[in-house]
């Protein structure tokens, strides 16, 4: 990788673990003294996290559409501040409506600052050459549940949680914000609509192309509502399988680690392989540790959170490779919003939803996300037939454009 973009790729890398460990990894430590001190219930937190995941999804595609023209340099920068401001009017809330307006703040962040946003920032960069930088950033951001989760923890026992909230504002503005300034700038491009960009295979317009486009989104939707319930709830879910107390967050905290491991594997033996080969093999690994730790119980609970955390570590590059890969680099912001805005509202509702399953049915709930996750394997399998019939058709076909 050459220097500037090594510097690039390490640069967005630290920003996004920011990002992450500030947002989306805040609520599985700080909803319970948030919902005792503002006088809610834990849930009623989770719902103003839910309502932070909706707007990101309607936010994504605006925000794709803009890095497409301008680069992620400006977008990014925005962002910074924005995760700023949500964090200090959190901290500031008093009771729920400035608790939910503080997470319509960090939605609009969330929406425009984090994986997405920097997928969309290094195809505008590099073009079809992105999938090793992608890669390289989420090695470094793999590491923000495993340092989020214990410096968030280590700030709400010394500072409380106002506190802490204060502190990753503050950090956004001092680390955050001059980071991303440090992007390269992009010049100016016209925007091509998601759905005028050449295809990889075939039109894109044409039917095995719109099948693709269905099956991805709905992969990314499945493997993003077990990532936010894992994110949210895996401290409780160990706990209901019977794993003691003071190996809960060692365990939790390994998820992150495992991440990296997976992604190390897809930049190295896998980086020969087209992304939907290490996507199937990635989709298969929570299933398997799910089933695992239904059945075994917390002696499995280890074993859980590495695979779980591998898989989930290929699946995020596959999110930002495969759009790549299958359908090209122009339109690419908007298009990975598009793709991406299912996904993001199977997040609004994973807290929540799986909070009520694991509350009524305990560690049972295994089973349903093992199944999801074998719902997302199916679908990356059905993706190479769709892959061929494009194929088929731009042979047949070669003179064409799509009508």
């Amino acid at each position: 990788m050459q220097a500037g973009r090594t510097r690039v790729v390490t640069t967005l890398g630290i920003a996004q673990t920011l990002a992450w460990a500030s947002s989306y990894y805040l609520p599985a430590l700080l909803a319970r003294p948030m919902a005792r001190e503002l006088g809610v219930s834990e849930p009623t937190v989770f719902a103003a996290f839910s309502v932070a995941l909706v707007i990101s999804a309607i936010v994504g595609p605006y925000s794709g559409r803009r890095i497409d023209r301008w680069g992620g340099r400006p977008v990014l920068v925005a962002t910074s501040a924005l995760f700023a401001l949500g964090l200090a009017a959190m901290a500031l809330a008093t009771g729920p409506v400035g608790l939910f307006a503080a997470w319509l703040v960090m939605g609009l962040a969330m929406g425009s600052g984090l994986y997405e946003a920097a997928f969309a920032s290094l195809v505008r960069l590099y073009g079809h050459e992105a999938r090793g930088a992608i890669t390289g950033i989420t090695l470094i951001a793999g590491f923000a549940s495993t340092v989020g989760w214990p410096l968030t923890a280590a700030l709400e026992h010394a500072y409380g949680w106002r506190g802490a909230c204060w502190a990753w504002a503050g950090l956004h503005l001092v680390v955050g914000l001059p980071l991303n300034a440090w992007l390269p700038r992009s010049s100016a491009l016209p925007v091509m609509p998601a759905g005028d960009a050449p295809a990889a295979v075939g039109g894109p317009s044409s039917a095995p192309s719109a099948l693709m486009a269905g099956l991805l989104a709905w992969v990314f939707a499945v493997t993003w509502f077990i990532s936010t319930a894992m994110a949210a709830h895996l401290p409780s879910l160990l706990a209901a399988v019977g794993t003691a107390p003071a190996q809960v967050i060692f365990i939790g905290a390994l998820v992150g680690p495992a991440q990296v491991a997976g992604r190390l594997l897809e930049f190295g033996l896998l980086q020969r392989l087209h992304p939907l080969h290490s996507a199937r093999a990635a989709a298969l690994m929570h299933p398997l540790g799910a089933a695992l730790l239904a059945l075994v119980g917390a002696p499995a609970a280890v074993l859980f959170a590495l695979l779980h955390g591998a898989g989930n570590g290929i699946l995020t590059i596959a999110k930002g490779t495969l759009p790549l890969a299958l359908f090209g680099p122009q339109g690419y912001g908007q298009r990975q919003g598009l793709l991406m805005l299912p996904a993001r509202l199977g997040q609004a509702l994973s807290p929540w939803l799986f909070g009520l399953l694991l509350t009524r049915f305990g560690p049972r709930v295994l089973w349903f996300s093992a199944a999801l996750g074998l719902s997302a394997l199916l679908a990356l399998l059905f993706i190479r037939l769709a892959t061929r019939a494009a194929a088929h058709l731009a042979s047949t076909c070669p003179s064409k454009g799509p009508t």
